[in-house]
């Protein structure tokens, strides 16, 4: 790849559907903020200041570790600042981020209201420093269990609004079933959110096929291993589903052993909508502008599929139908 290949990558204007707020956290961010706190979270390091886990498990634990210093709404709104900014440094102009009210005032209503207003403000303020638009999605953490994720659920249907556009599920793929969170998903639904969940990434296809059926999502978060059962993707790719891939994560922790045998080529090649996102990206290492480099030097995707696979995401993404044109007409004159 030349510099002009790789100017005009960088260049691109992106748009990504998944991204967990707490993982896009700059360490320096949270390093900054356990100071101010007097918080010692020196095992969340390694040596070289990045994030330090061993596997997708251990990941979770260093995760919830790292975020035990953003206690107030003030630290959520300085988090999406700092987030944002480093997403417009990567050419994205619309993102949607996984919000949880686990971790937002422990699901009760009225604190969840303070740290959304406070979220919401602090992403009106990074729209107009640095052109990136965000909008939240809810999301219940399946490893906390069913009864929690029914006030998550409340918390996102009592808040649900312009910026407040869905609801989803994140956590330990391998806990329950996906039928045990269907009342959550139920409520979300009836208040008018769209819905994703993570799937496919570490509970095979068996989880993508079931949490299609049980939940009824529009999207589904990772859901590369469906690729083990081709029925099932043909039939992803006949009704419209839409995959958020995050190829860098997939690879970094192990889901796939290499880029070269990532799935998303596959994927695409029988009709299934997929897009691409960074994930928790100071976690894997990753930006938006690496992971479109590397689809290139792996598939050779060119520039004209990288806008293809843009604006399916744009295509998909929850915001209002009056937000979308404006993305598309802003991905349209680029």
């Amino acid at each position: 790849m030349n510099e002009d290949q790789l100017a005009q990558i960088h260049a691109l204007p992106k748009v990504e559907l998944h991204l967990h707020l707490e993982g896009g956290a700059p360490p320096d961010f949270i390093r900054r903020l356990a100071k101010e706190k007097s918080v010692d979270v020196s095992r969340v390091f390694n040596r070289d200041g990045g994030y330090a886990y061993k596997d997708f498990w251990h990941f979770l634990s260093v995760y919830e570790a790292a975020t035990q210093v953003l206690t107030s709404p003030d630290d959520f709104a300085r988090l999406v600042l700092a987030v944002l900014e480093q997403s417009a440094a990567n050419g994205v102009i619309y993102t949607e981020t996984f919000v949880s009210p686990d971790f937002c005032g422990g699901r009760d209503l009225g604190a969840w209201r303070e740290y959304l207003a406070a979220m919401q403000e602090a992403s009106e303020q990074a729209e107009r420093d640095f052109g990136v638009t965000l909008r939240g999605i809810a999301t219940c953490i399946r490893h906390f269990g069913p009864d929690k994720a029914r006030e998550t659920a409340r918390c996102a249907a009592e808040t649900c609004g312009d910026w407040l556009v869905g609801f989803g599920m994140a956590g330990d793929e391998k806990m329950g079933h996906a039928k045990d969170f269907d009342y959550a998903f139920d409520m979300a639904r009836e208040a008018g959110l769209r819905l994703t969940s993570h799937a496919g990434e570490w509970g095979g296809a068996a989880s993508v096929a079931e949490t299609l059926r049980d939940l009824r999502p529009e999207r589904i978060g990772h859901g590369v291993m469906a690729i083990d059962d081709l029925a099932l993707v043909d039939k992803m790719a006949e009704e419209g589903t839409v995959l958020e891939v995050c190829p860098g994560s997939n690879v970094w922790l192990g889901v796939v052993p290499s880029w070269d045998t990532h799935p998303i080529q596959k994927l695409r090649d029988r009709g299934v909508k997929v897009t691409v996102s960074t994930d928790d990206p100071p976690f894997f290492h990753t930006t938006m502008n690496r992971e479109y480099e590397m689809l290139a030097r792996t598939f050779g995707w060119d520039i004209s599929t990288l806008r293809d696979v843009t604006m399916t995401a744009a295509k998909s993404a929850f915001c209002s139908q009056n937000d979308r044109e404006k993305l598309l007409k802003r991905l349209e004159t680029k």
